[in-house]
């Protein structure tokens, strides 16, 4: 699959999807608390996007049994949601949802304190949401792929964490995965060009150990192998003539 520039309405088309996206996060973030199961947050998730027409991203993506990703403390991503799994203070959550809307996709992921949390876990996820920054100051014509990546990971590295190098960013659009891939970490090619109607999935995932994960026996979800903390930050982004647009920026939640 080749990396696909957008039309101006398919453009219109993400944009919308991404603005759904937001709202739920925002949706989401406002109903955590402790003693919430992560089956409540998926339930809850899946009635919002629907309630605007939509359809869940993940909900049956290659398997998966849920609208919303829920992955907890050391678990990175893909997290299932599950009824016995409860919220307590001073977790920190991590959500990762997308949504369709007339055929196009947004992808968008969070981590959220519950209640109070350590310095160190709130250090880690205000890191990991300013490596998304840093790297999307390079997501412009001219820049290459891979200054995206390398920003992200200086950034990360800076702080003493490990960057996630299993699991990366993507292309998206008609499909929630398309070309091209798009890594936190620097790689030796400088990877394609970018251009103006591209739209990239990028998401940090920083652990605050080493950057090692594993799988784990449901085959989905992903843990650190040292037992830290991860933080995961994403949104999708469109590359435009000038300054980068991101698809789905809560108003109010800027950088």
């Amino acid at each position: 699959m080749a990396v696909t520039i957008k039309s101006p309405r398919e453009i219109e088309l993400m944009r919308k999807a991404g603005e759904i996206l937001a709202a739920t996060h925002e949706e989401l973030r406002k109903a955590l608390k402790p003693g919430m199961s992560t089956l409540d947050i998926d339930r809850l998730g899946e009635k919002i996007i629907r309630s605007y027409g939509c359809i869940p991203s993940f909900k049956n993506y290659n398997g998966y049994p849920a609208s919303i990703c829920v992955s907890i403390n050391d678990e990175v991503v893909h997290g299932i949601p599950n009824r016995h799994v409860i919220l307590k203070e001073g977790d920190i959550v991590s959500l990762d949802a997308g949504v369709i809307y007339q055929g196009y996709h947004s992808d968008a992921a969070r981590t959220w304190a519950i209640g109070e949390v350590t310095p160190e876990a709130k250090q880690l996820m205000e890191v990991t949401k300013q490596s998304f920054f840093e790297g999307i100051k390079f997501a412009k014509p001219g820049y290459h792929l891979n200054d995206i990546s390398t920003a992200i990971q200086s950034y990360a590295e800076s702080f003493g964490y490990g960057v996630v190098r299993d699991l990366v960013g993507h292309g998206i659009g008609t499909h929630l995965h398309e070309d091209p891939e798009v890594p936190n970490f620097s790689r030796k090619r400088k990877g394609i060009l970018l251009r103006p109607g591209m739209t990239l999935a990028i998401e940090p995932m920083i652990n605050a150990g080493g950057p090692e994960v594993v799988w784990m026996d449901d085959d989905w979800t992903v843990v650190t192998e040292d037992g830290s903390l991860s933080a995961h930050y994403e949104n999708t982004v469109l590359i435009t003539e000038g300054e980068p647009e991101i698809l789905t920026l809560y108003k109010g939640d800027a950088e």
